[in-house]
């Protein structure tokens, strides 16, 4: 199961091989929230910066194209990330930078990652303030290796829409064109699906069961076809591949999501509540 309760997570950081926590918290367009996790994180959780160490600077590639993976490794191995220890990543709740961290450690070869549901809004446990203990922090030896699956560039997601389901996971007025905050044109990938991320939590902020996420993505057309994910810089359907994992549905993502697909104009847009 790629999510951990905060109950197992508190009994396996008393066990005899405690994962490499990682603090994830992040919002779009907001400072760093380093001084947040000053204030008050998991015992033993390290800083994961989401914009410098699990991203590359915006460009043609999107708000949020994939980091260099020597960077990332680099990041990684300071946060005390290790091949042979498992990762749990968590963030302020909503779950979308958590499941950055989890999706580029498992496509590029991470045996043992998975999100705490529901984040720190649901941690029950004690908080520790200041820099991370130097014994929680030892650099670990993980080397990231590009996957070969789970990865859509622009092309791979138009012959999803049209041979598969690609699922468009941000907000319903987005996807119909509406509005459109960030980006340079409004609407959705021709024959992408409508299915918002707010969609697969909970009211108290985790996951729904995975009977449910299963029956959510098979009304969608989750079926025998591949699936693809995207979203407005690939963070937040991020967090749908992870859902659709729960369901026991694999998905890949378009990293470049709709910021790198609006970002050339001969890409064609369609706009209203269907795909097409």
């Amino acid at each position: 199961m790629p999510i951990i309760s905060p109950t197992e997570l508190a009994r396996e950081t008393a066990g005899p091989n405690p994962p490499v926590l990682l603090d994830v918290r992040w919002q779009l367009g907001a400072p760093s929230q380093r001084p947040a996790f000053l204030a008050g994180h998991l015992p033993g959780a390290v800083f994961v910066d989401l914009d410098r160490d699990l991203a590359a600077p915006p460009g043609p590639g999107g708000r949020h194209p994939l980091p260099d993976l020597g960077r990332f490794g680099a990041a990684m191995r300071a946060a005390g990330v290790s091949a042979a220890r498992p990762v749990v990543a968590y963030d302020g709740g909503q779950g979308w930078a958590a499941a950055r961290a989890w999706w580029l450690l498992r496509w590029s070869g991470h045996p043992s990652v998975r999100v705490l549901d529901g984040g720190l809004a649901a941690w029950e446990g004690p908080l520790e303030t200041g820099e991370p203990r130097k014994r929680d922090a030892a650099p670990g030896d993980f080397v990231p290796v590009a996957g070969e699956r789970g990865l859509l560039d622009a092309a791979g997601a138009a012959e999803r829409a049209a041979s598969g389901l690609l699922l468009d996971a941000r907000a319903g007025e987005r996807y119909r064109g509406e509005v459109e905050p960030l980006d340079p044109a409004a609407g959705h990938i021709p024959g992408a699906v409508s299915a918002p991320t707010a969609e697969n939590v909970a009211a108290d902020g985790r996951l729904r069961p995975a009977a449910e996420l299963a029956e959510r993505f098979r009304k969608l057309g989750a079926r025998d076809a591949p699936v693809g994910v995207y979203c407005g810089s690939g963070v937040s359907a991020a967090q749908e591949v992870l859902a659709l994992a729960v369901a026991g549905i694999e998905a890949d993502l378009y990293a470049g999501s709709w910021s790198e697909w609006s970002s050339d104009p001969a890409r064609p847009v369609a706009t209203g509540p269907g795909p097409r």
